[in-house]
């Protein structure tokens, strides 16, 4: 055999091909694959709770906006003062709005409403009595609503959660806006036209504030 197969031959026992990975390379890979599953696992939760806010967020404004507009139109249709024969169409006390309107059924003369907005357990609730054209009746409605003792007459609806607190305040005309005498825990509003609601929510800095004119224009 030559010279030259054999130092061929040789050469191939002592060097064998090298083709796979080494330890330090597969290590080395699989920090990476670490590093990036970790790191797209974070971006993924973050895009997950930002999606999470944003729906709660969304659907808080929503229930707002249903909320306002069922006062808007409880206001639209306050009981015009003449009608009261001297009786207060709008209490206030902490945390409590209570609204007298006017509601009309067809063919029917026109009768008197109790509506009341109050916060309990940290809920927006509309409580809604029978309607009458009594006014004996509307009196003793108005005192179980000032007394809390209505909840056995009409029926509540949760408008909105998560709210804390509501603030009331009243248009009085040239004396601009008042609010609720703090000196007395009911306050009778009898010539304002106009009512400022601020809600606190719960875990939010800010308030949420609407305006609502008092009779249809």
């Amino acid at each position: 055999m030559p010279r030259s197969s054999i130092s061929s031959i040789n050469s191939s026992i002592g060097r064998p091909n090298q083709t796979g990975f080494t330890l330090i390379e597969l290590l080395v890979a699989i920090s990476i694959l670490a590093i990036i599953a970790v790191l797209g696992w974070r971006g993924l939760d973050s895009i997950v709770r930002a999606r999470i806010g944003l729906t709660t967020n969304l659907e808080q404004t929503r229930g707002m906006q249903l909320a306002f507009a069922q006062l808007q139109s409880d206001c639209d249709h306050i009981a015009a003062q003449d009608q009261m024969e001297g009786r207060p169409r709008i209490v206030v006390q902490q945390n409590k709005l209570i609204l007298t309107r006017t509601i009309f059924v067809d063919n029917q003369p026109s009768q008197l409403q109790i509506v009341t907005y109050r916060i309990k357990d940290e809920q927006l609730l509309r409580h809604e009595l029978g309607a009458t054209r009594d006014f004996l009746v509307l009196e003793g409605l108005l005192r179980a609503a000032i007394n809390d003792t209505d909840d056995d007459i009409g029926q509540s609806v949760v408008l909105q959660s998560g709210i804390t607190s509501m603030e009331m305040r009243f248009w009085a005309g040239r004396d601009g806006w008042q609010s609720p005498r703090e000196d007395r825990g009911t306050d009778q509003v009898r010539h304002a036209t106009g009512l400022e609601v601020r809600l606190q929510l719960r875990d939010v800095e800010t308030t949420l504030l609407k305006v609502f004119l008092l009779g249809a224009m």
